[in-house]
Protein backbone atom coordinates (compact mmCIF):
# COMPACT_ATOMS: atom_id res chain seq x y z
CA UNK A 1 0.00 0.00 0.00
CA UNK A 2 1.33 3.76 -0.87
CA UNK A 3 1.81 6.49 1.34
CA UNK A 4 -1.54 7.89 -0.46
CA UNK A 5 -3.70 5.22 0.27
CA UNK A 6 -3.04 4.45 3.27
CA UNK A 7 -3.57 8.34 4.17
CA UNK A 8 -7.06 7.69 2.74
CA UNK A 9 -7.37 4.77 4.62
CA UNK A 10 -6.73 5.92 8.28
CA UNK A 11 -8.45 8.69 7.61
CA UNK A 12 -11.27 6.96 6.63
CA UNK A 13 -11.43 4.46 9.85
CA UNK A 14 -9.70 6.58 12.61
CA UNK A 15 -12.72 9.43 11.69
CA UNK A 16 -15.55 7.41 13.87
CA UNK A 17 -13.30 5.86 16.04
CA UNK A 18 -13.33 8.93 18.45
CA UNK A 19 -16.43 7.89 20.28
CA UNK A 20 -15.92 4.87 21.27
CA UNK A 21 -12.32 5.97 22.78
CA UNK A 22 -14.36 8.49 24.78
CA UNK A 23 -16.58 5.78 25.93
CA UNK A 24 -14.21 3.29 26.72
CA UNK A 25 -11.98 6.12 28.75
CA UNK A 26 -15.03 6.81 30.63
CA UNK A 27 -15.61 3.21 31.32
CA UNK A 28 -12.37 2.69 32.61
CA UNK A 29 -12.38 6.06 34.29
CA UNK A 30 -15.33 4.55 36.35
CA UNK A 31 -13.67 1.36 37.17
CA UNK A 32 -10.77 3.35 38.36
CA UNK A 33 -13.70 5.61 40.78
CA UNK A 34 -12.65 8.25 39.14
CA UNK A 35 -16.50 9.41 38.69
CA UNK A 36 -18.09 12.88 37.34
CA UNK A 37 -18.53 13.85 40.52
CA UNK A 38 -14.57 14.55 40.90
CA UNK A 39 -14.87 16.34 37.45
CA UNK A 40 -17.92 18.86 38.47
CA UNK A 41 -17.94 22.60 38.47
CA UNK A 42 -17.09 24.12 41.32
CA UNK A 43 -20.04 25.45 43.40
CA UNK A 44 -18.22 29.28 43.28
CA UNK A 45 -16.44 30.91 40.38
CA UNK A 46 -13.92 33.60 40.00
CA UNK A 47 -16.64 36.09 40.05
CA UNK A 48 -18.19 35.15 43.18
CA UNK A 49 -15.18 35.21 45.35
CA UNK A 50 -16.03 38.69 46.75
CA UNK A 51 -19.41 37.50 47.41
CA UNK A 52 -18.34 34.23 48.94
CA UNK A 53 -15.71 36.22 51.31
CA UNK A 54 -18.63 37.70 52.96
CA UNK A 55 -20.39 34.74 53.01
CA UNK A 56 -20.15 32.08 55.46
CA UNK A 57 -22.29 29.76 54.00
CA UNK A 58 -22.80 26.91 51.66
CA UNK A 59 -18.65 26.90 51.18
CA UNK A 60 -17.99 22.71 51.55
CA UNK A 61 -17.77 21.33 48.29
CA UNK A 62 -17.36 17.54 48.94
CA UNK A 63 -16.97 15.63 46.10
CA UNK A 64 -16.98 11.44 46.95
CA UNK A 65 -17.04 9.11 44.61
CA UNK A 66 -18.26 5.13 45.05
CA UNK A 67 -16.77 2.23 43.46
CA UNK A 68 -20.10 0.68 43.29
CA UNK A 69 -18.98 -0.04 39.08
CA UNK A 70 -15.45 -1.70 40.09
CA UNK A 71 -17.07 -3.40 42.51
CA UNK A 72 -19.64 -4.75 39.96
CA UNK A 73 -17.05 -5.52 37.53
CA UNK A 74 -14.73 -7.14 40.15
CA UNK A 75 -17.60 -9.83 40.87
CA UNK A 76 -18.05 -10.35 37.22
CA UNK A 77 -14.32 -10.87 36.24
CA UNK A 78 -13.73 -12.78 39.83
CA UNK A 79 -17.18 -15.48 39.26
CA UNK A 80 -15.72 -15.97 36.10
CA UNK A 81 -12.27 -16.18 35.85
CA UNK A 82 -10.49 -17.01 39.25
CA UNK A 83 -11.04 -20.46 37.75
CA UNK A 84 -10.24 -19.74 34.08
CA UNK A 85 -11.73 -22.45 31.28
CA UNK A 86 -10.31 -25.23 30.91
CA UNK A 87 -10.11 -26.69 27.56
CA UNK A 88 -10.44 -30.41 26.06
CA UNK A 89 -9.27 -31.10 22.18
CA UNK A 90 -9.68 -35.03 22.06
CA UNK A 91 -6.03 -35.50 22.45
CA UNK A 92 -3.95 -35.70 25.65
CA UNK A 93 -1.21 -34.38 24.24
CA UNK A 94 -1.98 -31.63 22.39
CA UNK A 95 -4.43 -30.62 26.08
CA UNK A 96 -0.50 -30.26 27.51
CA UNK A 97 0.77 -28.65 24.78
CA UNK A 98 -2.46 -25.76 25.04
CA UNK A 99 -2.29 -25.79 28.43
CA UNK A 100 1.62 -25.04 28.46
CA UNK A 101 0.86 -22.44 25.58
CA UNK A 102 -1.46 -20.09 27.84
CA UNK A 103 1.22 -20.50 30.41
CA UNK A 104 0.97 -18.86 34.26
CA UNK A 105 -0.56 -15.85 33.27
CA UNK A 106 -3.60 -17.33 31.37
CA UNK A 107 -6.01 -16.26 34.11
CA UNK A 108 -4.86 -13.06 34.67
CA UNK A 109 -5.14 -12.40 30.74
CA UNK A 110 -8.81 -13.67 31.06
CA UNK A 111 -9.70 -11.34 33.83
CA UNK A 112 -8.44 -8.47 31.60
CA UNK A 113 -10.47 -9.65 28.96
CA UNK A 114 -13.40 -9.19 31.33
CA UNK A 115 -12.24 -5.72 32.74
CA UNK A 116 -11.91 -4.50 29.41
CA UNK A 117 -15.10 -5.87 27.93
CA UNK A 118 -17.11 -5.07 30.51
CA UNK A 119 -15.58 -1.38 30.19
CA UNK A 120 -15.62 -0.87 26.54
CA UNK A 121 -17.97 -3.22 25.23
CA UNK A 122 -15.43 -5.30 23.24
CA UNK A 123 -12.13 -7.30 24.54
CA UNK A 124 -9.42 -7.19 21.77
CA UNK A 125 -6.48 -10.16 22.22
CA UNK A 126 -3.34 -9.85 19.69
CA UNK A 127 -1.56 -13.41 19.37
CA UNK A 128 2.42 -13.90 17.59
CA UNK A 129 5.03 -16.18 16.75
CA UNK A 130 7.98 -14.92 18.55
CA UNK A 131 11.32 -15.84 17.46
CA UNK A 132 12.49 -17.16 20.68
CA UNK A 133 9.22 -18.65 22.84
CA UNK A 134 7.32 -19.80 19.94
CA UNK A 135 3.37 -18.80 20.09
CA UNK A 136 3.03 -15.44 22.07
CA UNK A 137 -0.82 -13.76 22.93
CA UNK A 138 -1.56 -10.73 25.04
CA UNK A 139 -4.57 -8.59 25.60
CA UNK A 140 -4.23 -5.18 23.38
CA UNK A 141 -6.41 -2.33 25.30
CA UNK A 142 -9.81 -1.86 23.07
CA UNK A 143 -9.16 1.89 22.47
CA UNK A 144 -6.43 0.86 20.33
CA UNK A 145 -8.05 -1.10 17.73
CA UNK A 146 -10.27 -0.48 14.75
CA UNK A 147 -11.81 -3.79 12.95
CA UNK A 148 -12.93 -3.84 9.53
CA UNK A 149 -15.91 -6.37 9.45
CA UNK A 150 -17.34 -8.08 6.12
CA UNK A 151 -20.82 -6.98 5.63
CA UNK A 152 -22.33 -10.68 5.88
CA UNK A 153 -24.64 -12.10 8.74
CA UNK A 154 -21.26 -14.09 10.09
CA UNK A 155 -19.43 -11.08 10.69
CA UNK A 156 -15.78 -11.58 9.47
CA UNK A 157 -13.06 -10.10 10.93
CA UNK A 158 -11.52 -8.54 7.44
CA UNK A 159 -8.85 -6.75 8.91
CA UNK A 160 -7.85 -4.73 12.26
CA UNK A 161 -5.88 -0.88 12.62
CA UNK A 162 -4.11 -0.88 15.50
CA UNK A 163 -3.68 2.84 16.47
CA UNK A 164 -0.94 3.70 19.41
CA UNK A 165 1.49 6.24 20.34
CA UNK A 166 5.13 5.54 20.72
CA UNK A 167 8.66 7.51 21.58
CA UNK A 168 11.79 7.91 19.91
CA UNK A 169 15.40 7.78 21.70
CA UNK A 170 15.07 11.57 20.91
CA UNK A 171 11.74 11.86 23.15
CA UNK A 172 9.49 12.65 20.10
CA UNK A 173 6.01 11.25 20.16
CA UNK A 174 4.47 9.23 17.19
CA UNK A 175 1.36 8.11 16.45
CA UNK A 176 1.74 4.57 15.06
CA UNK A 177 -0.37 3.12 12.91
CA UNK A 178 -0.37 -0.93 11.99
CA UNK A 179 -2.83 -2.41 9.19
CA UNK A 180 -3.12 -5.93 9.69
CA UNK A 181 -5.08 -8.58 7.08
CA UNK A 182 -5.19 -12.17 6.93
CA UNK A 183 -1.72 -12.72 5.41
CA UNK A 184 0.08 -9.24 5.93
CA UNK A 185 0.49 -6.60 8.45
CA UNK A 186 2.07 -2.73 7.31
CA UNK A 187 3.27 0.49 9.29
CA UNK A 188 2.85 3.81 9.36
CA UNK A 189 3.55 6.93 11.42
CA UNK A 190 3.23 10.35 11.99
CA UNK A 191 4.72 12.81 14.73
CA UNK A 192 1.88 13.63 16.93
CA UNK A 193 1.60 17.08 16.85
CA UNK A 194 1.39 16.76 12.58
CA UNK A 195 -1.47 15.81 10.17
CA UNK A 196 -2.11 12.52 8.36
CA UNK A 197 -2.09 14.08 5.41
CA UNK A 198 0.94 15.91 5.59
CA UNK A 199 2.85 14.02 8.00
CA UNK A 200 2.44 10.27 7.64
CA UNK A 201 5.16 8.05 6.37
CA UNK A 202 6.37 4.34 6.58
CA UNK A 203 7.39 3.04 9.89
CA UNK A 204 9.67 0.06 9.98
CA UNK A 205 8.56 -3.13 11.64
CA UNK A 206 10.04 -5.12 14.46
CA UNK A 207 11.19 -8.29 12.61
CA UNK A 208 12.96 -10.01 15.55
CA UNK A 209 9.55 -9.28 17.72
CA UNK A 210 7.39 -11.18 15.48
CA UNK A 211 9.83 -13.36 13.43
CA UNK A 212 8.03 -12.94 10.20
CA UNK A 213 9.66 -12.60 6.62
CA UNK A 214 10.17 -8.66 5.14
CA UNK A 215 7.97 -7.88 2.14
CA UNK A 216 9.54 -5.72 -0.60
CA UNK A 217 8.86 -3.01 1.29
CA UNK A 218 10.16 -2.05 4.48
CA UNK A 219 7.15 -1.32 6.42
CA UNK A 220 5.75 -5.01 5.57
CA UNK A 221 5.77 -8.11 6.99
CA UNK A 222 3.97 -11.30 5.93
CA UNK A 223 2.61 -14.00 8.39
CA UNK A 224 1.06 -17.57 7.84
CA UNK A 225 -1.54 -17.06 10.23
CA UNK A 226 -4.52 -17.58 7.64
CA UNK A 227 -6.33 -14.77 9.39
CA UNK A 228 -5.94 -11.87 11.22
CA UNK A 229 -4.06 -12.43 14.27
CA UNK A 230 -6.37 -10.17 16.66
CA UNK A 231 -9.48 -12.10 18.12
CA UNK A 232 -12.36 -10.30 19.72
CA UNK A 233 -14.12 -11.00 23.18
CA UNK A 234 -17.72 -9.07 23.28
CA UNK A 235 -19.12 -8.41 26.38
CA UNK A 236 -22.43 -9.27 25.62
CA UNK A 237 -24.96 -10.38 22.75
CA UNK A 238 -25.25 -5.87 21.66
CA UNK A 239 -21.82 -5.33 22.56
CA UNK A 240 -22.91 -3.13 25.09
CA UNK A 241 -20.62 -1.85 28.19
CA UNK A 242 -21.57 -2.84 31.84
CA UNK A 243 -21.24 0.73 32.81
CA UNK A 244 -24.51 1.85 30.61
CA UNK A 245 -26.99 0.13 33.27
CA UNK A 246 -25.46 2.13 35.94
CA UNK A 247 -23.95 5.00 35.38
CA UNK A 248 -26.85 7.68 36.07
CA UNK A 249 -27.34 5.90 39.51
CA UNK A 250 -24.22 6.25 40.27
CA UNK A 251 -23.67 9.54 39.81
CA UNK A 252 -27.08 10.18 41.84
CA UNK A 253 -25.77 7.91 44.82
CA UNK A 254 -22.02 10.33 44.80
CA UNK A 255 -24.26 13.50 44.34
CA UNK A 256 -26.70 12.82 47.08
CA UNK A 257 -23.99 11.58 49.51
CA UNK A 258 -21.34 14.77 48.42
CA UNK A 259 -24.76 17.45 49.14
CA UNK A 260 -25.08 15.39 52.14
CA UNK A 261 -21.60 15.83 53.56
CA UNK A 262 -22.07 19.45 52.39
CA UNK A 263 -24.69 20.49 54.38
CA UNK A 264 -22.99 18.91 57.48
CA UNK A 265 -20.35 21.28 57.03
CA UNK A 266 -22.32 24.03 56.15
CA UNK A 267 -25.67 24.43 58.02
CA UNK A 268 -24.90 24.60 61.78
CA UNK A 269 -27.44 24.01 64.48
CA UNK A 270 -28.28 27.61 65.10
CA UNK A 271 -28.28 30.40 62.23
CA UNK A 272 -27.75 34.13 63.17
CA UNK A 273 -30.80 36.44 61.03
CA UNK A 274 -29.61 40.46 61.48
CA UNK A 275 -31.84 43.56 61.34
CA UNK A 276 -30.65 46.15 60.50
CA UNK A 277 -26.54 45.51 61.67
CA UNK A 278 -24.46 48.35 62.65
CA UNK A 279 -21.55 46.76 61.21
CA UNK A 280 -19.45 46.57 57.53
CA UNK A 281 -19.61 43.26 56.59
CA UNK A 282 -20.69 39.61 57.80
CA UNK A 283 -17.21 38.76 59.22
CA UNK A 284 -16.86 42.25 61.12
CA UNK A 285 -20.04 40.56 63.24
CA UNK A 286 -18.33 36.99 63.75
CA UNK A 287 -15.53 38.71 64.91
CA UNK A 288 -17.18 41.23 67.08
CA UNK A 289 -19.55 37.98 68.40
CA UNK A 290 -16.64 35.61 69.25
CA UNK A 291 -14.32 38.31 70.56
CA UNK A 292 -17.07 40.90 72.53
CA UNK A 293 -19.73 38.66 73.17
CA UNK A 294 -21.83 41.63 71.55
CA UNK A 295 -22.64 43.26 68.11
CA UNK A 296 -23.79 46.77 67.33
CA UNK A 297 -27.54 47.47 65.65
CA UNK A 298 -28.94 50.38 64.64
CA UNK A 299 -32.17 51.50 65.93
CA UNK A 300 -34.93 53.57 64.52
CA UNK A 301 -37.05 54.27 67.83
CA UNK A 302 -40.12 52.51 69.25
CA UNK A 303 -41.42 49.97 67.33
CA UNK A 304 -38.23 48.81 65.48
CA UNK A 305 -37.14 45.41 65.10
CA UNK A 306 -33.71 45.48 64.92
CA UNK A 307 -31.73 43.11 66.82
CA UNK A 308 -30.46 39.67 66.50
CA UNK A 309 -32.72 36.40 66.05
CA UNK A 310 -31.54 32.70 65.64
CA UNK A 311 -33.46 30.50 63.07
CA UNK A 312 -32.36 26.70 63.48
CA UNK A 313 -32.88 24.27 60.19
CA UNK A 314 -33.41 20.49 60.73
CA UNK A 315 -31.51 18.56 57.33
CA UNK A 316 -34.06 16.06 56.07
CA UNK A 317 -31.76 13.07 57.05
CA UNK A 318 -34.86 10.56 56.86
CA UNK A 319 -35.61 11.68 53.48
CA UNK A 320 -31.81 11.12 52.42
CA UNK A 321 -31.18 7.81 53.78
CA UNK A 322 -34.30 6.29 52.27
CA UNK A 323 -33.17 7.49 48.74
CA UNK A 324 -29.68 5.93 49.57
CA UNK A 325 -30.98 3.30 50.15
CA UNK A 326 -33.25 2.98 47.13
CA UNK A 327 -30.46 4.01 44.71
CA UNK A 328 -27.93 1.87 45.97
CA UNK A 329 -30.83 -1.62 45.85
CA UNK A 330 -31.27 -0.18 42.31
CA UNK A 331 -27.99 -0.06 41.22
CA UNK A 332 -27.26 -4.14 42.37
CA UNK A 333 -30.81 -4.76 40.53
CA UNK A 334 -29.63 -2.98 37.31
CA UNK A 335 -26.40 -3.91 37.51
CA UNK A 336 -26.70 -7.32 37.52
CA UNK A 337 -24.58 -8.05 41.04
CA UNK A 338 -24.42 -9.29 44.33
CA UNK A 339 -24.99 -6.56 47.22
CA UNK A 340 -22.50 -7.44 50.16
CA UNK A 341 -25.23 -6.08 52.63
CA UNK A 342 -28.06 -8.06 51.40
CA UNK A 343 -29.25 -9.72 54.76
CA UNK A 344 -31.06 -12.65 55.08
CA UNK A 345 -29.16 -15.23 54.22
CA UNK A 346 -27.36 -16.78 57.32
CA UNK A 347 -29.00 -19.98 57.70
CA UNK A 348 -29.41 -20.30 53.68
CA UNK A 349 -29.24 -23.88 52.23
CA UNK A 350 -26.55 -24.66 49.16
CA UNK A 351 -28.96 -24.85 46.66
CA UNK A 352 -31.18 -21.96 47.75
CA UNK A 353 -28.12 -19.87 47.82
CA UNK A 354 -28.08 -19.90 43.72
CA UNK A 355 -30.77 -17.20 44.12
CA UNK A 356 -28.22 -14.55 45.63
CA UNK A 357 -26.10 -14.84 42.01
CA UNK A 358 -28.89 -15.46 39.76
CA UNK A 359 -28.36 -11.76 37.91
CA UNK A 360 -25.04 -12.31 38.09
CA UNK A 361 -25.19 -15.75 36.55
CA UNK A 362 -27.49 -14.12 33.75
CA UNK A 363 -24.88 -11.93 32.79
CA UNK A 364 -22.00 -13.97 33.02
CA UNK A 365 -23.91 -16.04 30.84
CA UNK A 366 -24.29 -13.34 27.96
CA UNK A 367 -20.57 -13.32 28.56
CA UNK A 368 -19.55 -17.05 28.14
CA UNK A 369 -21.43 -17.07 25.19
CA UNK A 370 -19.38 -14.46 23.47
CA UNK A 371 -15.75 -15.36 25.15
CA UNK A 372 -16.35 -18.90 24.29
CA UNK A 373 -16.47 -18.05 20.94
CA UNK A 374 -13.00 -16.41 21.11
CA UNK A 375 -11.16 -18.91 23.36
CA UNK A 376 -12.22 -21.39 20.41
CA UNK A 377 -10.27 -19.19 18.01
CA UNK A 378 -7.20 -18.96 20.46
CA UNK A 379 -7.07 -22.70 20.83
CA UNK A 380 -7.03 -22.86 17.42
CA UNK A 381 -4.59 -20.99 16.26
CA UNK A 382 -2.48 -22.50 19.33
CA UNK A 383 -3.05 -25.88 17.51
CA UNK A 384 -2.20 -24.32 14.27
CA UNK A 385 0.82 -22.55 15.16
CA UNK A 386 2.05 -26.59 16.28
CA UNK A 387 1.17 -28.40 13.42
CA UNK A 388 -2.11 -29.64 14.21
CA UNK A 389 -6.16 -29.18 13.65
CA UNK A 390 -8.62 -28.79 15.93
CA UNK A 391 -12.47 -29.72 14.93
CA UNK A 392 -14.15 -29.92 18.55
CA UNK A 393 -13.26 -27.78 21.78
CA UNK A 394 -14.94 -28.92 25.07
CA UNK A 395 -14.58 -26.02 27.39
CA UNK A 396 -15.14 -26.25 30.70
CA UNK A 397 -16.19 -23.25 32.78
CA UNK A 398 -16.43 -23.21 36.62
CA UNK A 399 -18.35 -20.26 38.46
CA UNK A 400 -16.68 -19.25 41.64
CA UNK A 401 -19.22 -17.96 44.14
CA UNK A 402 -20.71 -19.60 47.96
CA UNK A 403 -21.56 -23.07 47.45
CA UNK A 404 -22.26 -26.14 49.31
CA UNK A 405 -19.66 -28.23 48.51
CA UNK A 406 -21.18 -31.04 50.34
CA UNK A 407 -24.18 -30.75 48.11
CA UNK A 408 -21.46 -31.00 44.79
CA UNK A 409 -19.99 -33.51 46.70
CA UNK A 410 -22.87 -36.08 46.67
CA UNK A 411 -24.45 -35.43 43.63
CA UNK A 412 -20.81 -36.39 42.12
CA UNK A 413 -21.08 -39.40 44.19
CA UNK A 414 -24.55 -40.40 42.83
CA UNK A 415 -23.28 -40.25 39.40
CA UNK A 416 -21.08 -42.80 39.31
CA UNK A 417 -22.46 -44.94 36.59
CA UNK A 418 -24.57 -42.66 34.89
CA UNK A 419 -22.08 -40.19 33.42
CA UNK A 420 -18.18 -40.52 32.67
CA UNK A 421 -15.67 -40.51 35.53
CA UNK A 422 -14.21 -37.36 33.37
CA UNK A 423 -16.89 -35.30 33.78
CA UNK A 424 -17.64 -36.28 37.16
CA UNK A 425 -13.92 -35.18 38.12
CA UNK A 426 -14.23 -32.06 36.07
CA UNK A 427 -16.93 -30.80 37.81
CA UNK A 428 -16.09 -31.98 41.48
CA UNK A 429 -15.67 -29.04 43.64
CA UNK A 430 -11.95 -30.18 45.15
CA UNK A 431 -10.62 -30.42 41.48
CA UNK A 432 -9.25 -27.90 39.45
CA UNK A 433 -7.70 -29.89 36.50
CA UNK A 434 -9.25 -32.69 35.58
CA UNK A 435 -6.28 -34.20 33.48
CA UNK A 436 -3.76 -33.99 36.91
CA UNK A 437 -6.39 -35.55 39.43
CA UNK A 438 -7.23 -38.32 36.37
CA UNK A 439 -3.22 -38.53 36.17
CA UNK A 440 -3.02 -38.94 39.87
CA UNK A 441 -6.07 -41.23 39.95
CA UNK A 442 -4.16 -43.89 37.63
CA UNK A 443 -0.81 -43.56 39.79
CA UNK A 444 -2.53 -44.69 43.21
CA UNK A 445 -4.15 -47.14 41.10
CA UNK A 446 -1.04 -48.91 39.95
CA UNK A 447 0.78 -48.32 43.15
CA UNK A 448 -2.08 -50.27 44.72
CA UNK A 449 -2.10 -52.85 42.47
CA UNK A 450 1.55 -53.32 43.22
CA UNK A 451 1.28 -53.54 46.98
CA UNK A 452 -1.36 -55.88 46.68
CA UNK A 453 0.95 -58.31 44.56
CA UNK A 454 3.52 -58.37 47.23
CA UNK A 455 0.66 -59.21 49.58
CA UNK A 456 0.05 -61.98 47.82
CA UNK A 457 3.08 -62.92 46.99
CA UNK A 458 4.17 -63.59 50.82
CA UNK A 459 0.59 -65.18 51.32
CA UNK A 460 1.77 -67.86 48.19
CA UNK A 461 5.04 -68.45 49.74
CA UNK A 462 6.84 -66.14 47.48
CA UNK A 463 10.16 -64.99 48.36
CA UNK A 464 10.21 -66.98 52.09
CA UNK A 465 11.37 -69.84 54.37
CA UNK A 466 8.08 -71.61 54.95
CA UNK A 467 9.37 -75.21 54.44
CA UNK A 468 7.48 -77.69 56.48
CA UNK A 469 9.47 -79.85 59.29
Amino acid sequence: MDLEAAKKLIKKYTAGHADFVARAAEGERYYRVQNDILFRPAKKGAEQETIDAVNPLRQADNRIPFSFYKLLVNQKAGYMFTAPPLFDVGSDELNKIIADTLGDTYARKCKDLCVNASNAGVAWLHYWMDSEKGFRYGVVPSYEIIPVWSHKLDKELLAVLRVYKDFDDVGDEWDIYEYWTADLCETFRKKSADDIMTGLQFCPMFIDFYNAGLSDAENQIRHNYGRVPFIPFFNNNTSSRDLDDTKKLIDSYDKTFSGFVDDLEDIQEIIFILTNYGGENLQEFLKDLKYYKAIQVDSSGDGDKSGVSTLNIDIPVEARKTLLEITRKAIFDTGQGVDPQQQGLDSTSGEAMKFLYALLEIKAGLMETEFRIGFGELVRAIAQAHGQTVKFITQTWTRTSIRNDAELASMCSQSVGIISNKTIIKNHPFVENAEQEEAQLQKEKEEAAAQLNGYNGLFNGEGGDNDDV
